[in-house]
């Protein structure tokens, strides 16, 4: 069965760098945004208290719909056909993670900012960042991607693999259903009792995973000679800055890798501003996430052959 997970791994990274993501319709994260956004509708309007209870049951819920008949259906797959087992698992697990869709984003938005395109670079900027671009000057666009790049490797690759690890494809569905319901309903403003849970929940789970992925991005910085050492100091430096106590960790670690000023404008600054934050500067956060995400496939393969072995 080991062997089983070592290919649901390999083909699920091999449909992320050669196909990307699915067709929306048949998107399980597009099911569970659907599905939050109907249970959500139902539980506001009442008390806090209420709503706060109303989150954890929506949260209960949607881990349910989805981990759930994960479980009971690849377990019984596993039991009849291993074939069946390693496709519908690697496609389970590839829509957990999203690093070429993060990739493309990303160097999408470069690309705009290098034409001058600072309006339709705002507009791009929403698939990443929930904060308002209106009025983001150019360097203020590339700090948000590099920020947004840094995180996401964590919310999108790491934690994912990290629970898929421990729990199998199941974990990782579980984990992105409270990531999902974070990024939908966790911030403050309209739904904040709603979100409360799964907020603090989501803070939990990517408690480890984040401080991995600001130690993967300081390996990446040492192999690909940008300041390994720079980079390590500023995530000691400033990783509690943000409100968030997981973001701030991979973010610094990018800050100090690119040897840039980070920064969210009334909320945090983050590295130190000797470099110019330029579109290059994405490029460079970009292939940070590669070099990272590499470190973070091999580790993966690393622990699955050591079970397969002992």
């Amino acid at each position: 069965m080991v062997m089983a997970v070592l290919l649901v791994l390999a083909i699920a990274f091999a449909i992320d760098f050669a196909v990307g993501e699915p067709p929306r319709v048949i998107h399980p994260v597009v099911g569970m945004g659907r599905l939050v956004s109907f249970l959500v509708r139902r539980g506001a309007g009442y008390s806090p208290r209420v709503q706060f209870a109303c989150g954890c049951g929506i949260t209960l819920l949607t881990v349910a719909a989805f981990a759930v008949p994960s479980y009971f259906l690849l377990s019984y797959l596993g039991s009849t056909s291993l074939v069946a087992y390693v496709i519908v698992g690697a496609l389970l697990l590839k829509s957990t993670f999203s690093l070429s869709e993060l990739r493309r984003v990303a160097l999408g938005i470069k690309g705009l900012l290098e034409k001058g395109k600072l309006n339709e670079a705002r507009f791009g900027l929403r698939a990443l960042v929930s904060r308002d671009a209106a009025t983001l000057s150019r360097p203020l666009l590339v700090s948000a991607v590099v920020e947004s790049t840094a995180e996401s490797a964590c919310d999108s690759f790491v934690a994912p693999l990290f629970f898929f690890l421990l729990f199998g494809v199941p974990g990782a569905l579980a984990y992105r259903c409270v990531s999902t319901l974070d990024s939908m309903i966790g911030y403050h403003g309209e739904y904040e009792y709603l979100g409360k849970f799964p907020s603090r929940l989501d803070d939990g789970l990517s408690y480890i995973p984040a401080r991995l992925t600001a130690l993967l991005i300081v390996l990446a910085a040492f192999f690909s000679r940008r300041g390994g050492r720079r980079a390590w100091r500023v995530v000691l430096a400033d990783h509690s800055r943000t409100e968030s106590p997981n973001a701030g960790w991979p973010m610094a670690a990018a800050a100090g890798a690119l040897d840039v000023h980070l920064e969210k404008v009334g909320q945090y600054k983050l590295g130190r501003m000797n470099q110019p934050l330029t579109p290059g500067t994405i490029g460079g956060a970009v292939k940070l996430l590669g070099i990272a995400a590499a470190v973070w496939m091999l580790v993966c393969y690393a622990i699955e052959v050591i079970l397969l072995v002992y």
